[in-house]
């Protein structure tokens, strides 16, 4: 097998496919493997416990196909799963692997974009209600006050290809004027779903011209970059043939390849992923 040791990338869905866009435009040299778990999507609104059992099998399965390293390219994943992955999970089923989020690289840098010291984030609801960017924010700027707005309609309007039509004006409008009503001192949108880029344009439509929106892809990129000289054992362990291979739960796979275009910005060719619970 000529990609034996791959970067896994997991989302619920196709908006990780954003995030792997940008680390496949900074690092092409690698070998990577996504998987989609549109099959039980959307993770939003699930509890802690289902959401962590979840995204841990997509995690084992991207393991079994030799990854060392998995990026779970999904805040609400990232929020809900990553801490007892990485305190407990990896412990018990293997040390040596790693797995990454998309919540604190972007809350290293997000101080560094605000002037008024004020910012939003959008997300959904399972981000919004575990209060991770608030607290890994915090950590980092403790000085900054973050505001929380839930889009929960926002994901199904983007997977269902509704994002682009004037229909989805409405909703786009009611969860900016929710967010924007709790300061007038926001000057940074924070995108706190990886489907979001896909609604940007639409966003900057509604919002004053002095507000700017930050999205996570080029950042979680840089961050993995920088991961990587810092871990250079982690770095040699991983293949470099260029390949990308791209996996669903579903196994409507030409459903899949079609919207995860949209995501990717390039054609998509996807295989099916029996995840066994």
């Amino acid at each position: 097998m000529v990609n034996n040791k791959p970067i896994g990338i997991f989302d619920s869905g196709y908006g990780g496919l954003t995030v792997f866009r940008s680390i496949f435009k900074q690092l092409p040299e690698y070998d990577y493997i996504y998987i989609g778990d549109t099959a039980r999507a959307p993770y939003g609104n699930r509890s802690f416990q289902t959401i962590h059992q979840y995204t841990w099998e997509c995690v084992q399965w991207l393991f079994k196909q030799g990854c060392p390293l998995v990026i779970l390219a999904c805040n609400t994943a990232s929020a809900k799963a990553l801490r007892n992955i990485q305190q407990i999970d990896l412990k018990n089923e293997d040390p040596a692997r790693r797995v990454l989020g998309v919540i604190r690289p972007t809350a290293e840098v997000i101080g560094n974009y605000t002037q008024t010291k004020e910012i939003g984030v959008l997300g959904t609801k399972g981000t919004v209600q575990s209060g991770s960017y608030r607290m890994e924010i915090g950590n980092f700027f403790p000085d900054i006050k973050v505001h929380q707005q839930a889009c929960p309609l926002w994901v199904p309007l983007i997977e269902n290809g509704e994002y682009d039509k004037p229909g989805a004006d409405y909703f786009v409008k009611q969860y900016l004027d929710q967010i924007l009503a709790q300061s007038a001192n926001i000057d940074t949108l924070l995108l706190g779903c990886t489907h979001y880029p896909l609604i940007e344009k639409k966003i900057k439509e509604y919002l004053p011209g002095n507000i700017q929106i930050v999205s996570q892809g080029d950042i979680v990129a840089h961050s993995l970059v920088d991961y990587l000289q810092r871990h250079p054992e982690m770095e040699q362990s991983i293949s470099r043939n260029k390949t990308q291979r791209f996996f669903t739960t579903t196994d409507d796979t030409e459903d899949f390849d079609h919207y995860a275009e949209l995501f990717f910005s390039s054609p998509v060719k996807s295989g099916y992923a029996e995840i066994k619970c």
